[in-house]
């Protein structure tokens, strides 16, 4: 049995909906961000970093979210959330996997907390910059979802569009939410109307953002 260490609408989101599409059993242990046990010493025996998402996997603590997307799709190769190894989409999986970590993550991580640079908020030109370049992600994704869509690996649901998901719901409040991009948009629809989501965001108490009409 796994254990999940989250906190709602977090990079935990990801983890916790994979966990529901495999079907493997698996506890949800929460990080209170706001009394900010996250950097208590009894987490950060698990996760040294004071972040979320922490998995348990065979009784040792797992971290980030990218490494445990790759290792829940390894471990579960039924649930089919990436093609196999071999298969020609196998590369690209890899691809998106890490480019949605390392661009969008690494970004929004900056957007949402200026403190990691001492900061108490942005400028004005910081925070437009830090904006544009995750606008800029989302346009490349758009071109790439009108080339190659519907989903990031064409007709085949990925571990990647769940996790895109979670980073289009991130945009909710900025100035140009993800979702006003049409392909996009029409990707998280197909997203979160899975069994999977809709548990996730049930178990987490998350209902204030659902894609735009159609």
């Amino acid at each position: 049995m796994y254990a999940l260490y989250y906190s709602p609408g977090t990079a935990s989101m990801v983890i916790h909906a994979l966990l529901r599409e495999t079907g493997a059993p698996f506890t949800l242990q929460p990080v209170d961000f706001e009394r900010k046990a996250q950097h208590g010493a009894d987490y950060l025996r698990l996760n040294p970093a004071g972040m979320v998402p922490t998995l348990i996997v065979d009784g040792a603590p797992v971290q980030e979210s990218a490494a445990l997307i790759l290792l829940l799709a390894e471990r579960h190769p039924e649930a089919q959330l990436a093609p196999p190894p071999g298969d020609p989409s196998r590369a690209d999986w890899l691809k998106w996997t890490v480019h949605l970590s390392s661009h969008l993550g690494a970004l929004y991580r900056t957007w949402f907390y200026p403190g990691d640079l001492g900061l108490d908020d942005y400028p004005d030109a910081m925070r437009d910059a830090l904006r544009a370049r995750i606008e800029a992600v989302f346009e490349y994704i758009e071109q790439h979802l009108a080339a190659h869509g519907p989903y990031l690996l064409g007709e085949r649901f990925s571990s990647a569009d769940l996790q895109l998901t979670m980073y289009m719901r991130w945009s909710r409040k900025m100035p140009r939410p993800a979702t006003t991009w049409p392909r996009l948009n029409a990707l998280a629809h197909r997203v979160t109307a899975r069994a999977s989501w809709t548990a996730m965001c049930e178990a987490e108490g998350l209902a204030d953002w659902a894609p735009a009409p159609l």
